[in-house]
């Protein structure tokens, strides 16, 4: 909803705001841990357990970096495909299986200027219409229906050099964020756009 979604963004700035531009962050304040954010978003889908603490080198526009970024919180992230200029994460975890492809990349594999997170839900889909009131809702999630008929939600972000650990942990949070939106939402579509703004 568009509350939510409004939420989830001033958190976000917040806590990119009182981050440090460099690879070595200082110690977040109560309000913008993992565990803190999740019981503050309605609807959020909550992980396993919290992200581990930054990884030494650690660059988002790699996806070894966040592969390894991935693993260590608990999730299980591997490399399912690699092409010219991107490269293709699947990732399972308690919380939700999801996928996180980057482009462009370089011919290594690196570098990577943008990801997209994508979750596919096998509950029947809504219509367009819903859909469409779903895009609507929130400001920073999308939602759409594959050529199976699955139902999608996506959240995208650029990457740069200087993105430190807690932007990409805050990032990560808006994507759980997203998941549990869409899972309200397939529930009762019809109910869930009612109570929308």
């Amino acid at each position: 909803m568009l509350w939510k979604s409004t939420a989830l963004l001033a958190a976000a700035a917040l806590t990119i705001g009182a981050a440090p531009r460099s690879s070595a962050p200082k110690s977040p304040s109560k309000a913008a841990t993992p565990k803190a954010a999740a019981a503050k978003a309605p609807g959020k889908a909550t992980p396993a357990k919290p992200l581990a603490p930054p990884i030494a080198g650690f660059d988002a526009r790699n996806p070894a970096s966040v592969m390894a970024l991935l693993n260590s919180g608990g999730a299980k992230a591997t490399q399912a495909a690699k092409d010219a200029d991107s490269v293709l994460l699947n990732v399972t975890s308690v919380a939700a299986n999801f996928t996180v492809l980057f482009a462009p990349c370089d011919a290594q594999g690196r570098a990577c200027k943008a990801l997209q997170f994508d979750y596919a839900d096998d509950k029947p889909g809504p219509t367009f219409a819903q859909v469409n009131a779903f895009n609507q809702t929130s400001a920073m999630c999308r939602s759409y229906e594959d050529k199976a008929g699955r139902a999608h939600v996506v959240y995208s972000t650029l990457l740069f050099a200087d993105d430190p650990y807690e932007h990409f942990r805050t990032q990560t949070l808006a994507w759980t964020g997203c998941i549990g939106d869409f899972r309200n939402f397939l529930k009762d579509p019809n109910g869930y756009l009612a109570s929308a703004p």
